[in-house]
């Protein structure tokens, strides 16, 4: 009889009753303990819901010849031909060559800033000077890329551009729309993005630098450690699993270019170098009509970045990094 009123090896281990009534009653009291925090995630889990997974129904119109009167369901289907006129049309080459080239200079240079100026302001010991520059260098985030751009016509137009009529001012001959040319277009995107981006982005690599323990640089210091091999053996080390999470994450957008900061530049006269997909999706999809071509070059987009996202990851697990997943 003993035996027989002994518990299960399931309720013993766990401290809970076994079989599927007693795991259901868990989890009830589970989600009863938790219920607030719960309620608190409802509004996170309906904001993904509705704009981020139900618009993915909308995906199905790159698949078909969509016509506006007869909604997505009447619509005709038409399989991979707006994808075949992407990759075969006249525009893919240059769209794709700008985009790669602002990718590559997103890398080489808008992504390490953050983690340069966070480096630099971590060296400062002087506690409101460190304040100071950091509130500084956050303002530009909240800047719209209008007033950002309206701050490059301002400073670099031929008319009125105030570091433009420095530049001439200083080397003479004939005046330099810089705004308009094709040569400038990029480091002047470039310029936009370090100086908009970076203040945001220490906030990620200074909270990272935080947590570092103060003991092990004064271990450093009494073994004889300088500057420069504290930063090598700890600061670096410290921040190397958060540069790899956000470099994960980088590579996810780097087909995804700010549509309002090249629309805003974009011009006749530097078109050739300015157009990338965003403004392409516009151009096609909104101002011709072409809902189902746009559709598919974002869905193209939206591919590639998965892609990308997930190479990287594994990329960093064989370098013995922890990757995203």
């Amino acid at each position: 009889m003993a035996t027989d009123l002994a518990p299960e090896p399931a309720e013993v281990a766990t401290g809970e009753p076994a079989g599927p009534r007693g795991r259901l009653s868990s989890r009830l009291s589970m989600f009863g303990r938790h219920r607030w925090l719960l309620l608190m995630l409802l509004p996170g889990l309906a904001y993904f819901a509705v704009f981020r997974y139900w618009p993915m129904y909308g995906l199905s119109i790159a698949f078909k010849d969509f016509v506006p009167f007869l909604g997505v369901e009447g619509s005709e289907w038409v399989g991979l031909k707006h994808f075949e006129d992407l990759f075969t049309g006249p525009d893919f080459g240059r769209l794709m060559r700008n985009t790669m080239i602002i990718a590559l200079l997103t890398i080489l240079i808008a992504f390490p800033a953050p983690i340069i100026v966070a480096l630099l302001l971590n060296e400062l010991r002087v506690r409101w000077l460190k304040r100071a520059v950091q509130s500084l260098i956050y303002i530009p985030h909240f800047l719209a890329w209008t007033i950002v751009a309206s701050l490059t016509y301002l400073l670099f137009s031929v008319d009125y551009g105030v570091i433009a009529e420095w530049i001439h001012s200083i080397t003479g001959g004939q005046k330099i729309d810089y705004v308009a040319q094709e040569a400038w277009f990029r480091p002047i995107i470039m310029l936009q993005t370090v100086w908009k981006t970076t203040g945001w982005g220490t906030i990620i690599y200074l909270a990272a630098l935080a947590g570092v323990n103060p003991d092990l640089y004064e271990a450093a210091r009494m073994d004889g450690a300088g500057r420069w091999s504290q930063f090598w053996h700890i600061t670096l080390p410290a921040i190397r699993p958060t540069i790899v999470i956000m470099a994960i994450l980088t590579s996810g957008n780097l087909l995804d270019q700010s549509f309002e900061q090249f629309w805003l530049l974009r011009n006749s006269l530097n078109a050739d170098v300015a157009d990338v997909f965003d403004t392409f999706v516009y151009y096609v999809g909104i101002t011709q009509g072409g809902y189902s071509y746009a559709t598919a070059v974002g869905l193209f987009k939206g591919v590639a970045g998965l892609v990308l996202i997930f190479g990287c990851n594994w990329l960093a697990k064989r370098l013995g990094q922890r990757g995203l997943f």
